[in-house]
């Protein structure tokens, strides 16, 4: 199978700090992938290549086939990217409906006059977006919130939309950074189970940043591992956990658990 994503040899710098150092990294079509490493590690930074935010100042980064390595935001997202970030990135005023058709303006091919007078193209646009919007509200069981503006709802629904604005885009490839942040211990697993059935389910293909080992640990196919801005390892996440330099760098010295963590609840 050939990989969805082919990153090779990306570094970037900042002011003469270097955030992400001659980084090699392949994910292949449906697979879920987690990145991980301390603070500071360029985790974050290598989302923003993926996604336009940032050029790398030097390497290549290839989507389904395609150089995006100089592309803009808007062109890589047409190619089926869609992200989330650290911090909510939602229009607060607007209700929750209009932010998820926010999500399907890649998608949109009317143009302006069509969708002023609303006819034609428009009008089965609007329909067709419309229904892709209400199967994303209905996935992630916020139908009750459908009219209610975004910014009202408790940090951890915000959360949910804003994976629903993303989902809308119906992505290929998922960039998913810290989407639990902040988030009590229900939150968490509603949301892990959120992830799995979009990668299982839709096939998505997602590359998630994430703190809580427990989760990662439990959901992700692979795992790799940054500090310092280089790639220090790479692997399942049993051979990863095991590998002394990631206990050193990111997991810590500690014992091993005398129990498995418990497995993550199924959502009702």
């Amino acid at each position: 199978m050939s990989a969805l994503l082919t990153i090779t040899d990306v570094s970037k710098s900042f002011g003469g700090v270097q955030a992400v150092s001659q980084v090699d990294l392949e994910v292949e079509r449906g697979e879920l992938l987690s990145v991980i490493g301390p603070n500071g590690a360029g985790k974050t930074s290598l989302l923003n290549m993926i996604s336009g935010f940032y050029h790398p100042d030097r390497g290549a980064i290839v989507f389904d086939g395609e150089d995006i390595t100089r592309e803009a935001p808007s062109r890589i997202a047409a190619h089926g990217v869609a992200r989330t970030f650290q911090n909510i990135a939602l229009f607060k005023g607007m209700s929750v409906l209009d932010n998820l058709m926010l999500g399907r303006h890649v998608r949109m091919r009317s143009g302006v006059l069509a969708s002023v007078v609303y006819w034609g193209l428009a009008q089965k646009e609007e329909v067709a977006h419309r229904r892709r919007v209400e199967d994303v509200i209905d996935f992630l069981k916020i139908q009750d919130l459908r009219r209610r503006p975004t910014g009202s709802l408790p940090y951890g629904r915000q959360k949910r939309v804003e994976l629903g604005r993303a989902l809308a885009l119906e992505p290929k490839l998922l960039l998913l950074d810290e989407p639990m942040g902040g988030m009590n211990q229900e939150e968490k697993e509603d949301m892990a189970r959120f992830i799995l059935d979009v990668n299982e389910e839709w096939g998505t293909t997602i590359i998630l940043i994430e703190h809580d080992m427990g989760v990662v640990m439990d959901i992700s196919d692979r795992v790799a591992v940054l500090d310092m801005g280089q790639k220090i390892a790479e692997g399942t996440p049993d051979e990863v956990r095991a590998k002394p330099r990631v206990i050193k760098a990111y997991l810590g010295e500690r014992k091993p658990r005398a129990a498995a963590r418990e497995p993550i609840h199924e959502r009702g």
